[in-house]
């Protein structure tokens, strides 16, 4: 018996005896919506909101625990809901647009955001990404939303009352409402909105309709109740009331435009047709299920299972469709930049500082056909405003840096996307990178300086200035390669592969790290490669210093060899996380997810390293990105309240655990390459939208056993560090064998090392 207890034990220990989880054929109910939202502004763990809604969907709807405007709108710690919110907020830090609310309450009537709050409990929650429901005790009313594309149903489950009611809240910036007694319905607008200027003509259309008669029918502004049905003002709603008895469920249907109301009542009519709430339902969750299923994972542990289709469900929402469908069934859209309807798609809602690295590969990959739409609407994107958006939310917005849609642009071609008009894109690609734009985070801050020095100096008041040089050389390699590809004359994109080699300009040989340099030639100094800021952005030289992703041979060359690159590679995880932030006044979150991460210097929270751990594929050490990637998975990820490390950031953050655990990464988007690591579950199985399969198999996968052994590619050994999309195109079958021990050979010739520029042949 006690041999036995010694063995129960050992295997709890090594984690051999955790519970394998087989093939998924529900995946949508592993999803944990609520996965990041135990945040704050001071620590970020997501910076999430349980997102109610479809994939790429024109808005979402979230429980709305914070105050009107607050863009932490649903924080895990509170414990009142003020709300039901449609909301297009990419993150907190953008906040929101064109949102309103509602939400029911019984009793008196309450309708200002403290008033009408409502105590709640996450165990009387039910969040999942195509349905929501909640009991709000204050009221109690249990609450449920199903949603579509563009509109959404409504349940309320009431108590026994003359005084139930449902307060619609408009928000402030300018919104409308008008009731309809007779016809059961609300219609109103909104203009509330958070990112610069107001755009022109800019008004989120909506119209609710309810099944049940209304008793009271009232008009609100602020803090004043109104008996007038129609109102304009800052700040507007409605509140309709009637008697329930015990356990009556009303039900409302809501959908919205950009356009119009009359627009509002098509989608409605159309997506919602004659269904019931539980038809609506039912149809949300196929469709889901239907896209998660594109990759069915085998063999892991239901932790790990959660936490893969957790993020999964986080890569597929932006940027968000910003087009609707007018009643001739053509596409049209709103222009953030002209304020007129305008044909063809139109997307909103994500940073390409963020999402250029893994989030639109990963669309290349698996989701194609989305991001060809997305390709048209960036099309439109440049007509309408003249330049390629950065940050879109709706329009412009002014932060970030980098003019990194040219590597979103020269992916998706590269990555075989066709049917579009390339030579448009291939001249905004162009202009964006010669000229600088409006505000400094569109087009090239700096360009002048740039394009003569081949660096930003630290010196001419060009905040950020050694990060925009870095990412302005690699965008420079994306556009040579997508002018290859066009086959432009070299007259035209030679400059641009010139300029890709810029990134030398900022290499400090002394530290063996990149540095701001001055005008006149001269690094700047003092120079601490600990301080956030400055000349980087929202990080430091150590994070900073890889991102030369076109060309991580010439960074190993500068640095002394593969060696001594591998070496410095090492560094980043033995170096305490001790950090300056002087330059900020404050610590600002993503130091302190650094601080508290225990992993030295490598700061996982955050977009710039998050690439650097599949760099020792580039120095002849494949077995420690291996290491170093389930290290990772293991302890910066899981599907809980508090289960990112950072902000997640529009799927980025998430986008990189899920090609990792398929066992690669697209370390340099614009190539044909990804990167090997390490597999996290004993099968994959990647559906291609080409009909192909590509299946990573690696049955003794396990806790232990992360360590590559060997790699059978289409049944041949395969001793490269990196597989090709084409390849993958082509539909492919990978077998590793895993161990516990590093193959410390396998990968170390440098003819097995991925791409670079400086060894193109």
């Amino acid at each position: 018996m006690r041999k036995l207890f010694i063995a129960l034990l050992s295997f709890a220990a090594t984690g051999s005896f955790a519970q394998q989880v087989g093939k998924i054929t529900d995946p949508v109910e592993w999803v944990n919506p609520l996965m990041g939202t135990q945040s704050k502004p001071s620590l970020s763990n997501g910076n999430t909101y349980p997102a109610v809604g479809v994939p790429w969907g024109m808005n979402m709807w979230t429980p709305q625990t914070g105050k009107m405007g607050d863009g932490w709108a649903y924080t895990y710690d509170a414990d009142k809901i003020r709300g039901f919110k449609q909301t297009h907020q990419p993150s907190p830090w953008m906040n929101d647009y064109g949102a309103f609310s509602i939400m029911p309450v019984t009793g008196k009537l309450k309708f200002t955001d403290d008033d009408r709050a409502s105590w709640f409990s996450h165990k009387a929650e039910v969040s999942k990404p195509y349905y929501y429901s909640v009991y709000l005790a204050d009221a109690d009313v249990t609450t449920e939303i199903t949603p579509t594309e563009r509109a959404a149903q409504f349940r309320f489950t009431f108590p026994k009352t003359d005084s139930s009611f449902v307060v619609v809240d408009a928000q402030n910036k300018g919104s409308y409402i008008k009731i309809f007694p007779k016809e059961r319905k609300i219609i109103g607008y909104t203009s509330k909105y958070a990112r610069g200027p107001l755009p022109k003509n800019f008004k989120n259309y909506f119209v609710i309709y309810f099944d049940k008669d209304f008793s009271i029918a009232k008009t609100w502004s602020g803090k004043q109740l109104n008996d007038d049905l129609e109102l304009t003002s800052d700040h507007t709603g409605a509140v309709i009331g009637f008697k329930t008895a015990k356990g009556e469920k009303v039900n409302a249907k809501t959908a919205s435009s950009f356009i119009s109301f009359e627009q509002a009542e098509l989608n409605l009519k159309r997506e919602l047709v004659n269904d019931g709430f539980d038809a609506t339902k039912a149809k949300a969750k196929a469709v889901w299920n239907k896209t998660l299923s594109k990759i069915a994972v085998e063999g892991g542990t239901i932790d790990q299972m959660r936490t893969f289709y957790s993020c999964l469900y986080r890569t597929l929402f932006f940027p968000n469709k910003l087009y609707e469908v007018d009643a001739k069934n053509q596409i049209v859209h709103w222009s953030p930049y002209t304020g007129d309807i305008k044909p063809g798609y139109m997307f909103a809602g994500t940073g390409f500082w963020d999402t250029f690295r893994a989030l639109y590969p990963f669309l290349n990959l698996v989701y194609p056909s989305i991001n060809k739409e997305m390709q048209e609407g960036l099309i439109n994107d440049y007509k309408e405003g003249g330049w390629l958006p950065e940050w879109s939310s709706p329009g412009y917005a002014n932060i970030m840096v980098g003019n990194n849609s040219a590597s979103v642009v020269s992916d998706a071609y590269i990555k075989g996307m066709r049917g579009y008009d390339i030579e448009t894109l291939w001249q905004a690609l162009k202009h964006g990178a010669n000229n600088e734009g409006p505000m400094a985070a569109v087009g090239r801050d700096g360009v002048k300086y740039y394009n003569e020095l081949g660096y930003v100096p630290f010196d001419v008041k060009k905040n950020e200035n050694a990060a925009k040089t870095l990412e302005y050389s690699y965008d420079d390699f994306t556009i040579y390669q997508l002018g290859r590809a066009l086959n432009k004359p070299a007259s035209e994109i030679d400059i641009y592969k010139k300029r890709a080699m810029n990134y030398k300009n900022l290499f400090d040989p002394s530290s063996g790290l990149m540095r701001g340099k001055n005008q006149d030639g001269t690094f700047q100094s003092p120079f601490s490669p600990f301080k956030w800021g400055g000349a980087f952005t929202e990080g430091n030289s150590w994070h900073y210093t890889w991102s030369v992703f076109q060309d991580v041979d010439g960074l190993a060359k500068l640095m002394g060899g593969h060696d001594k690159f591998v070496t410095k590679l090492d560094s980043v995880f033995s170096m305490p996380p001790v950090f300056d932030e002087s330059a900020y006044g404050g610590v600002i979150h993503e130091i302190r997810e650094m601080q508290i991460a225990n992993m030295g210097q490598y700061a996982h929270g955050n977009q710039p390293i998050q690439h650097m751990i599949y760099l020792y594929n580039y120095g002849g050490a494949p077995y420690k990105t291996q290491y170093w990637v389930r290290e990772t998975m293991d302890r910066m990820y899981k599907a809980t309240p508090d289960g990112y490390c950072g902000d997640e950031d529009n799927g980025q953050t998430s986008a990189w655990y899920v090609f990792s655990a398929m066992g690669f990464y697209p370390v340099t988007p614009a190539t044909d390459q990804y990167v090997l690591g390490a597999p996290l579950f004993k099968k994959v199985t990647l559906t291609l939208e080409n009909g192909k399969t590509v299946v990573i198999n690696a049955p003794s996968n396990s806790d232990n056993n992360r360590y590559v052994q060997s790699l059978q590619l289409n049944g041949k050994p395969y001793s490269k560090n990196w597989i090709s999309h084409s390849g993958l195109q082509k539909g492919a079958v990978l077998n590793f064998g895993m161990s516990a021990t590093p193959n410390k050979t396998r990968g170390s010739n440098p003819v097995d090392f991925p791409y670079s520029l400086s060894t193109e042949k």
